[in-house]
């Protein structure tokens, strides 16, 4: 045995920082973007917002601000920024234009600017015309609300307007409205919440029926069956017929089975056709006109918008902070050298950041771009045009990994004439046509969406004939698939479609 040294020349991937960070910024959505870039505004003092660095400097009074910003506004470009991208589509041809700014401000600029001019302009302009808007373009009380009114909220406020409970029955109430799903229902049992109140069963029995008459009807019901008779009571439609319909024959009323109704309760049929339509107008789910979920609305991550006959890609840069970095920090580099290895560690950080920003806004529109060569027949005619496609399409036009489109296209939106859409929408499995052309998967749900929505409410159509429908189309597709695609449409089956009356 002995050491001996070899050369040895191989390849391999070395992950550096600054490829983690790319790859981190790219697979994030715009919300978690957002959120990550504030995070290292807090981190890193280097970096600045400039769009929050100018609406500090226009506060009234702050003249030595106002100022700088003025100085910064007339000589300096922001460092890092990028203009918003546009791509022009005409055919298949598409010419990307991008210019990257870069920092141009010198020293002898700020000593050249004139300050006594610019402040006796500033004295000498005009105030500017206020403006007051006419009280009917005023949003309303209820569009300015921080949140809504939840389901704990508005019954507890109905029991402290309620007289006659005593501060043990109050108690338990607020025990019970604590226990509510979102739906309405109750989500303890009796006797959990007499052991968690330390009182009798029949007390919390007492104190349950009297929840159960607060608004909205059928509240603190502890299943669907309790839920339907107490708005039976309340609307006082608690009829023989209807009360065995609810307590016996839920199942048969899912079925849309009246023959079975009718036969066990000896009831003509039309008379159980007139209490169905009693029973199917309650709601089973009474709490969820007070839900306190916040709705989330999207926005997308780049345009695409058509000006005649051309089509034209942005990137949208609206929402995102315009990072830059501060003049502050500039001049401290000559400060001492402990200073200088700080700020200069600072400094490759937030320039990694922003380069990182630049590329992933640039791959964006990049996928986009492909995606558009693909898919041009469905930005003209919609959604049943649309192609199949894979990722490793898109990947092999623009000449990236399959992963890194993977990436791009993973909650990132794009807003076009048809509509917004995630960029995963347009990626899709093909389903072959007998005429020898491919249609993509998205395109066969709209068509049965289309004829579940032309059939006869009485008579609606099987999944057999959904397919024998398809195939007059040329559609070749099986049974189980035609089920598949309508489970994800959230159409029910044929069965229980059906409409009587």
């Amino acid at each position: 045995m002995e050491i001996k040294q070899h050369l040895k020349l191989s390849q391999q991937l070395v992950m550096t920082p600054q490829l983690q960070q790319a790859i981190k910024l790219l697979q994030l959505s715009r919300v978690e973007l957002v959120d990550m870039v504030r995070d290292e505004l807090l981190e890193n003092p280097v970096l600045e917002d400039s769009v929050e660095v100018s609406a500090e400097q226009q506060k009234p009074g702050n003249t030595d601000d106002l100022v700088a910003g003025a100085v910064r506004e007339a000589e300096t470009e922001r460092i890092g920024e990028t203009e918003t991208p546009v791509t022009q589509v005409s055919g298949d041809k598409i010419d990307s234009t991008s210019e990257v700014k870069a920092d141009s401000r010198s020293d002898e600029a700020v000593a050249d600017f004139d300050w006594d001019t610019y402040l006796e302009n500033q004295s000498n302009a005009a105030p500017m015309p206020s403006f007051r808007s006419n009280s009917e373009e005023m949003p309303s009380i209820e569009a300015t609300l921080t949140r809504g009114t939840s389901l704990f909220d508005h019954i507890e406020w109905q029991l402290k307007l309620t007289r006659g409970f005593s501060k043990d029955e109050e108690g338990v109430a607020l025990l019970i409205i604590g226990n509510l799903t979102p739906d309405g229902y109750l989500d303890l049992s009796v006797e959990e919440l007499a052991e968690e109140a330390g009182v009798d069963v029949p007390f919390v029995e007492q104190v349950l029926r009297r929840v159960q008459e607060f608004d909205p009807p059928g509240v603190a019901a502890r299943d669907l069956q309790e839920c339907l008779l107490i708005q039976a009571r309340h609307v006082g439609a608690d009829d023989d017929l209807v009360i065995g319909i609810i307590s016996k024959h839920l199942h048969n009323l899912e079925k849309r089975n009246y023959a079975a109704i009718a036969k066990d309760l000896n009831q003509p049929l039309e008379e159980v056709y007139e209490a169905t339509k009693v029973v199917l107008a309650f709601d089973p789910k009474p709490g969820r006109a007070y839900t306190d979920e916040e709705s989330n609305y999207i926005t997308p991550d780049v345009h695409i918008q058509k000006v005649g006959d051309k089509y034209f890609v942005v990137a949208n840069d609206d929402g995102l902070p315009k990072l830059k970095i501060s003049d502050f920090y500039r001049v401290a580099l000559s400060k001492g050298p402990k200073a200088r290895e700080y700020i200069q560690e600072r400094l490759r950080s937030a320039q990694w950041l922003i380069r990182s920003i630049q590329q992933r806004q640039r791959t964006i529109v990049r996928v986009t771009e492909s995606i558009l060569r693909f898919q041009r027949e469905f930005f003209e005619k919609g959604s049943a045009y649309l192609k199949p496609l894979i990722l490793r399409d898109v990947a092999d036009d623009i000449g990236m990994h399959e992963s890194t489109v993977s990436r791009v296209t993973t909650n990132k939106y794009v807003h076009t004439p048809q509509g917004i859409f995630e960029l995963k929408y347009f990626f899709n499995s093909g389903i072959t046509r007998s005429d020898g052309d491919d249609l993509a998967s998205e395109a066969v749900k709209l068509k049965i969406k289309q004829i579940v929505a032309n059939e006869d409410p009485k008579h609606p159509h099987s999944d057999q004939k959904i397919v024998e429908l398809l195939l007059e189309q040329n559609i070749e597709i099986a049974r189980r698939t035609v089920a598949k695609y309508r489970e994800q449409l959230r159409i029910q089956p044929s069965s229980k479609r059906k409409q009587v009356f």
